[in-house]
């Protein structure tokens, strides 16, 4: 008999959806998702083709003590719904400072839940952080708009590295003080 590891991070309670730590039992759908070209290309770091035992690697990153990164699942059994919409994630860094970072697979595009999610992950504010840093890939107005819609204030362009494009791919920067 083989137990999951319990993971010290909070379930986050939404009306549509919780936001709960990965489990083993996600890996078939991270995996489905995150083969989606449509979703790889708008992340800097899942690959595509995706490459057997990523997904595993998420979710053993996601258990690890030492982990920098939380993830949780967008998960809407409660209600009837998917057990995992998507992935959020949230990067401890200095200064009492993280970056979150999403993903939602296509089929729930355009329905709230990237805003629902990020707005629910900033109220709950696990982390503790006086400010939040976020970036999406410029050719993504979409997920711009889940940003500028949960109060983040847009602070400039940058670029970062694109696996699944194998390039460079131009971003804009945006930040958000704590509540």
């Amino acid at each position: 008999m083989k137990l999951e590891m319990i993971v010290n991070q909070p379930v986050i309670e939404t009306e549509r959806f919780d936001l709960r730590p990965l489990r083993a039992s996600d890996a078939g759908l991270i995996e489905m998702y995150a083969s989606d070209a449509r979703v790889a290309m708008n992340t800097s770091s899942i690959p595509h083709p995706l490459p057997p035992g990523t997904t595993e690697g998420i979710i053993a990153r996601a258990h690890a003590d030492d982990r920098i990164e939380d993830f949780w699942a967008m998960d809407a059994s409660k209600v009837g719904g998917s057990e995992l919409m998507g992935l959020i994630s949230l990067v401890r860094l200095d200064r009492d400072q993280s970056e979150v970072g999403y993903w939602v697979a296509p089929a729930y595009w355009n329905t709230g839940v990237a805003s629902t999610a990020v707005e629910a992950l900033l109220a709950a504010n696990p982390h503790n952080a006086r400010i939040t840093f976020a970036s999406v890939f410029q050719d993504n107005a979409a997920s711009a708009r889940v940003l500028t819609n949960c109060g983040f204030q847009y602070l400039g362009d940058a670029e970062t590295f694109c696996v699944a494009r194998g390039a460079k791919v131009a971003t804009w920067t945006y930040s958000r003080k704590a509540d």
